[in-house]
Formats: C-alpha cells, sequence, structure tokens
C-alpha cells in the first residue's frame, strides 16, 4: 500500500520504492496530521514500558486511535499492523507513533493508560491482509456516491461526507452531515441491504468533513485541518472585529462554510495590545464640536476621530485620548483636536530611505531605462521633408569621398544640378536658400554640384555596371 502522492508504486511490504524514506514522504506530503518523531534517531532499547502502546492510523490519517501492544511487538513507525475491533473483526492500518511519544500524545488528549477501552494489536500485516485492505478501500468511492443516492430518495435532509470501511470488508462507518436529528433507522436498512455489510452512522460537523476531504485554502497551502490541527476551537465574529477585519462573510468563511481557524492565531497578540486602550470610547466633546471614533490603528497606537461635518481623520494618540476623556468627565471641553493630533503615518516616512536600484557592475541603471521615451511618430508632412533635400544633405555628409560603391542596375537616371535645385526648392520651402555665388568668379561648367560626382567612374573593363554620363 503506497502513498497517495507517490507515483513509483508499492514496493517491499507496501512501502513505496521511488521517495526513499521508509515509506513516508520527508515533506509530510502523503499522510495527513503527521507527528515529527524527534527520538527517531536517538538509540533507545526495547522494553515493556516503551512498547506497551502504538498509535495507528487509519484512512491515511483520517483518524488515529491509541492501541496497546500486548504481544510485545517490535513494531516500528510506517509498519502496517492489525488492530482489534470494538464490534468484532479486524481492522488494518498504519503505525504512525510508536515509543516514548505515544505516552506524550495520551497524556495530551487525556486517555488514562489502565483505560479498558483501549483495543489491542494483533500483529503484524501479511500480504494477504495487505492485498485485501487495498480491494477494500477501492470501495470507499463508488459506495459513498450510491448511499448518497440512497438518502436522497429517502427524502432525508442529510449529506454523507465519507465512508471508510473496515479491514476484514464486514463493517463500514458512513460519516454525515445533518443540522437537524434525522431517523435514519430505514436508511440503515436499505444500506444493510444493498452493501451486504454492517452499518455505522457518525454523525461529524462541517468542520470534520473538510479535514476528512481536504483543500487547498485561500492562503494557498493546505488546509490546517487536515494537516496539523487536531483540535477544532470556536470561533466567532468578535475574533474578527478585535483585528479591525470587516465583517465579509465571503472572505471570513473556509472551505467548510464557517469561520476560518486562523482567525483565532493572532487573537492573542491583538488582546495583548488593546490592554492600554481606552474601553467605550465612542466619542470625544470639544469646543469645535463631537468627534466619533472612526478606526483604531493597534500596533501604532492611535485612535482616528472624524467630526460630523467634515470628513478629515485627526489620529491622536492613545495617551492623549485618555487625557481628553479625563477632561470630558471634569466638565472641560477641548478647543480642538488638532492640537493632540499628531502627523498621519504614511509608507514611506522622512527616516526611511528610499530604495533604488544599485548596479554594483557599473554598466546600467534602472533610470537610464526607464527615462528613455518613445519617439513620436512622425506625419505626413515630416516624411514629406526627409524625402527632399534634406535626404540629400545627410546623404553628402554621412558618405565618404572618394570611395567608390557599387550601386543596383535599375537606378534612375540622376537629375542635373539646375533641376536637382528647382526640385528640392519645391519639395522644402523651409529650407536655407543657398548662398549666392560671386559674380567675379567664373562658373566652372564641367563641375557638378552634386558632391557624389567626386566619386572616379567606373572602368569600363570592369565587370559591374556602368554608371551613365551626366549632361
Amino acid at each position: 500500500m503506497s502513498c497517495n502522492g507517490c507515483t513509483s508504486g508499492a514496493g517491499k511490504e507496501g512501502k513505496p520504492s521511488g521517495c526513499k524514506s521508509n515509506g513516508s514522504c520527508s515533506s509530510g506530503g502523503c499522510n495527513r496530521l503527521n507527528t515529527y518523531d524527534w527520538l527517531s534517531g536517538i538509540a533507545v532499547g526495547y522494553d515493556d514500558e516503551i512498547t506497551r502502546f502504538v498509535e495507528v492510523s487509519f484512512k491515511n490519517g483520517s483518524r488515529k486511535e491509541i492501541f496497546r501492544n500486548t504481544n510485545k511487538l517490535l513494531i516500528d513507525t510506517h509498519d502496517i499492523v492489525v488492530v482489534d475491533t470494538e464490534m468484532g473483526g479486524y481492522n488494518v492500518g498504519v503505525a504512525s507513533l510508536t515509543g516514548e511519544l505515544v505516552r506524550l500524545q495520551m497524556k495530551r488528549k487525556r486517555i488514562q493508560e489502565n483505560n479498558a477501552n483501549i483495543r489491542s494489536v494483533i500483529r503484524k500485516a501479511s500480504e494477504n491482509d495487505q492485498n485485501k485492505w487495498e480491494e477494500v478501500s477501492k470501495r470507499d468511492k463508488e459506495t459513498m456516491v450510491r448511499a448518497r443516492a440512497i438518502a436522497r430518495s429517502l427524502n432525508l435532509d442529510m449529506k454523507i461526507g465519507d465512508v471508510e470501511f473496515q479491514g476484514d470488508g464486514k463493517k463500514a462507518t458512513f460519516y454525515y452531515i445533518a443540522e437537524d436529528r434525522v431517523d435514519f433507522r430505514e436508511l440503515i436498512k436499505a444500506y444493510a441491504t444493498e452493501f451486504k455489510v454492517k452499518v455505522e452512522m457518525n454523525h461529524i460537523g462541517a468542520r470534520q468533513e473538510a479535514a476528512r476531504i481536504g483543500g487547498i485554502g485561500s492562503c494557498g497551502r493546505e488546509l490546517c485541518c487536515s494537516t496539523w490541527l487536531t483540535e477544532f476551537k470556536s470561533v466567532t465574529t468578535s475574533a474578527a472585529r478585535y483585528q479591525n477585519l470587516s465583517i465579509n462573510q465571503a472572505k471570513l468563511s473556509g472551505q467548510c462554510g464557517r469561520l476560518k481557524c486562523c482567525l483565532n492565531y493572532e487573537l492573542d497578540t491583538y488582546l495583548d495590545a488593546l490592554i492600554d486602550f481606552p474601553k467605550n470610547v465612542e466619542k470625544l466633546e470639544t469646543e469645535g464640536g463631537t468627534a466619533y471614533l472612526m478606526k483604531t490603528d493597534i500596533f501604532r497606537r492611535l485612535m482616528f476621530f472624524a467630526y460630523k461635518e467634515k470628513n478629515i481623520f485627526h489620529p491622536v494618540p492613545v495617551d492623549k485620548v485618555k487625557e481628553i476623556v479625563e477632561m470630558n468627565k471634569n466638565g472641560v471641553k477641548p478647543a480642538d483636536l488638532g492640537s493632540f493630533a499628531v502627523k498621519a503615518p504614511t509608507r514611506k516616512t522622512d527616516v526611511e530611505e528610499e530604495l533604488k536600484y544599485a548596479d554594483v557592475v557599473g554598466q546600467t541603471t534602472l533610470e537610464s531605462l526607464t527615462s528613455k521615451k518613445k519617439k513620436k511618430s512622425k506625419g505626413r508632412g515630416d516624411r514629406d521633408k526627409d524625402r527632399g533635400g534634406d535626404r540629400n544633405q545627410n546623404r553628402s555628409v554621412t558618405e565618404k569621398p572618394n570611395q567608390p560603391t557599387a550601386k543596383p542596375q535599375n537606378q534612375p537616371k540622376p537629375l542635373q544640378s539646375g533641376e536637382r535645385k528647382q526640385q528640392s526648392q519645391k519639395q522644402n520651402p523651409n529650407q536655407r536658400p543657398p548662398q549666392k555665388q560671386n559674380p567675379n568668379q567664373k562658373p566652372n561648367p564641367n563641375k557638378n554640384t552634386n558632391q557624389n560626382s567626386n566619386r572616379p567612374k567606373p572602368n569600363k573593363d570592369d565587370s559591374g555596371p556602368t554608371r551613365p554620363s551626366i549632361g
């Protein structure tokens, strides 16, 4: 019988062969309500005092009981054992705790050692016992589905939460949930006829049902009741009020539909912090009017008051609130709460330094990355400017003189100097006009205004494309 979370299957004596942890996962995910055996690494001799009691878990840890080791068997943790039952027959379970820690568990659960109701361990489970136990355990789910259908056909206001078969397959325990008292005499007869076993009905609450089924809570972890919580304490809405939580039934309820058990975890801390706060202080009388209590910051020891006509909160320390209360009892009213209020705390105070990105290598900073802005998309007019004379000027600057470059064969015939000037003036009217030539200087007819004319012409013998002549 391998763990539910192990996919490697069962090895020798029903222990999974993949996890290499003696039949149980080291993270505690296979078995619920695990108990850490902190004495496992200490060599302790087996004597009568140590091996008298064994803790056995059933159905993957959903239920645990204490048994007496009357036969003085050498039982180790995770051994599969056969135990005696109250109504006859036998049951099969896994030893979850042995040694001196069992006596500590009995002391915590207030179980006396001389209790006559403690049953005994018969033997270690053989291969036939384990095979039969596996076959019986496979019937739990289908039996629960059929049991719910039968209860619905009898119009009973109840819900079958879980079914657990005994190791020998002669008895089945049906765990049900019901708000009112249910007459299930006809239901027991129907179950006995349908499943051919002894029937035991066990009434559980919504929290016990969630503990048996399990699940993931709103915190993202497994439910506390199905992993480590063994005792359920009552949770009231006052626990949420002491912690200044909004009374929202959807957020404060767990998967069981009741208030979350974790509301009690920090309740004692809040109660200790509220000891010094003044009680029954709902309003303060001042000359400017009556200020009402809006909220309380417990750990910063501040009480926020606001006037009915104004929507401004005045954070007043607890000591100042006590002082104002004593003044009101003596019939004295302060001028205004502004003189008693302090600066409202913010998340970033003057004392706290702003955390910045520190580049150890010195290559880049977050400020340089975030300061870059997207370039504004150019309009049609800007694109036309680039296609005009500016394009020619930019090309003349970037290109290196006296360096031949290969031109494509389908290059259009270049314009002459006079035509190029007219076209550039038409396309870009805002361009600076060209400088006037000196009248005394004679123009050179062989000189081309385009700077690209300085390039050497390719020879006719070259294999590359020839450039057409200008003019």
